[in-house]
């Protein structure tokens, strides 16, 4: 393949490594967890049950730190990849097998049920299988997410790229002026008016322009779509 698949677990490391000092992570982390607990249950019945806001009790110092994420870098890579980050019980595609055994083995490592999962994955994968990348995290608290497990394929290399115009309002709108420039660029000169110039140049650019606002207004609004901030972490598919 031409363009290598973006990983987004190294994505995720790369957003960690430019916002959050190490060292103050794993003090913050650190004195958290000396004073947390947790129960549970069977696996595969935490993972398809409602999670409250829990914490779990990890031995910090078993733990792999490059692992750690806090909220607000999880939320950035929702936005910039069109992610959702919900609740394990709203997964529709099927939890592997390695990702129960290394469960099981934090679980035993850490000697706590952990509870209260968490998937990063593609909108779809919230309604469908697929076989792109979901992440599979386990909250410490505070707003700090262990990450316990990732698998499936990494997401496509322009991912970031496509999902760009959904930011937020000024990118849809920058995109739609573009494609209309572009489109008005391939009408022929003189097709309208025998004048040829700056006027009938805009006056076609302000025709394409509404025409094509107005394919996206009614896409948007017919499909229910939304901007990449305002469904991160919604469950609904309308939001």
């Amino acid at each position: 393949m031409l363009f290598k698949s973006t990983n987004i677990e190294e994505r995720l490391g790369r957003t960690k490594s430019d916002q959050v000092l190490e060292d103050k992570l794993i003090n913050e982390v650190n004195e958290m967890l000396s004073s947390t607990s947790t129960t549970g249950e069977k696996i595969l019945e935490k993972l398809a049950a409602p999670s409250a806001t829990v914490i779990n009790n990890f031995n910090f110092d078993l733990l792999d730190t490059s692992r750690i994420y806090h909220i607000d870098q999880i939320k950035e890579i929702c936005i910039s990849y069109r992610l959702r980050f919900l609740d394990s019980k709203y997964f529709k595609g099927v939890i592997p097998h390695t990702a129960i055994e290394e469960i099981e083995r934090l679980e035993k490592v850490h000697n706590s049920k952990l509870e209260g999962f968490k998937i990063m994955a593609p909108s779809k994968l919230f309604k469908l299988e697929d076989k792109d990348d979901p992440l599979l995290f386990a909250p410490i608290g505070k707003e700090y997410y262990y990450l316990v497990h990732k698998w499936g394929n990494d997401l496509h290399p322009f991912r970031k790229a496509l999902v760009w115009p959904f930011r937020n309002i000024m990118n849809l709108s920058l995109l739609v002026v573009l494609i209309s420039l572009l489109t008005t660029s391939l009408v022929p000169s003189g097709l309208f008016s025998k004048n040829e110039g700056l006027a009938e140049f805009m006056i076609v650019f302000f025709f394409m322009f509404k025409s094509i606002a107005a394919v996206v207004i009614f896409y948007g609004f017919a499909l229910g779509k939304n901007f990449n901030p305002a469904i991160w972490k919604s469950k609904y598919f309308n939001a």
